[in-house]
């Protein structure tokens, strides 16, 4: 009810009236059974962008913290996000990657919509960054299509760091379903899940027509903060972009 109730009356008016949100490709997004809807991720309200163009449950798989904050604030967050049904994923340690994989599917075998970004965290500078295979691994043991997303604006709208979004036109895509059914009994290789998350990755990057960096985002966070590197104006250091390689089907 509160899933309902908060796209419906907030999430709708807001994104549709304040920020002119235009949306494209409605039509790749099955109306029955299970799919992974992946996407790009440059701000805070990429998943809400996402859940209200989306008619059906989307659900994704959150950091922990969103859960686990103290004080009135931390209550009305911790409310906000299980009252919409999202899962509560602890992205540090060893078992991290498996444990959301887990959660992933249990959603998708009860036949519903899963969102995830597989970047693993918000961009800090625009640009497009190297997927985690964990979206591979939902979509192989699943068996579901991967339908590509792109936010466009959102950056703008509402980079890391600030509370309150500027009044920017928003685009969102999605594009045609991927399917992995010729790997089939190979979930279990690795060379295969970095082939199939590239795949997904060179689709959302088509999408949102974004720079793509070679490199894990949270690493690029790291070294950006370390030089002193404000968000959206360094340049990628020299090797950092290559091209993704993208495996065919026979």
């Amino acid at each position: 009810m509160l899933y309902r109730f908060v796209r419906v009356v907030l999430l709708v008016p807001l994104f549709r009236w304040f920020f002119r949100l235009r949306v494209e490709g409605m039509e790749h997004i099955p109306q029955t059974g299970p799919a992974v809807i992946a996407g790009n991720h440059l701000s805070f309200c990429d998943q809400f962008l996402t859940a209200t163009v989306t008619r059906r449950r989307l659900t994704y798989l959150c950091k922990k913290e969103y859960f686990t904050g103290r004080g009135i604030k931390g209550a009305l967050t911790r409310g906000f996000f299980r009252g919409c049904g999202q899962i509560p994923v602890d992205r540090s340690g060893k078992g991290a990657g498996q444990a959301g994989v887990e959660a992933g599917l249990k959603v998708l075998r009860s036949g519903e919509l899963l969102g995830i970004f597989p970047e693993g965290t918000r961009s800090h500078d625009g640009r497009m960054y190297k997927g985690k295979v964990g979206v591979a691994a939902m979509a192989l043991r699943s068996g579901a299509p991967v339908i590509p997303c792109a936010v466009i604006g959102t950056f703008e709208a509402q980079p890391a760091g600030q509370r309150l979004p500027r009044l920017t036109p928003l685009t969102i895509r999605f594009g045609a379903p991927l399917n992995f059914s010729r790997y089939e009994g190979m979930e279990e290789s690795r060379e295969v899940l970095r082939a199939v998350t590239d795949e997904i990755m060179y689709a959302i990057m088509r999408l949102s027509e974004q720079e793509y960096i070679d490199k894990y985002a949270a690493e690029a966070k790291a070294e950006a903060k370390a030089h002193g590197t404000a968000a959206g104006h360094g340049a990628p250091d020299a090797g950092f972009r290559k091209p993704i390689t993208v495996a065919q089907p026979d």
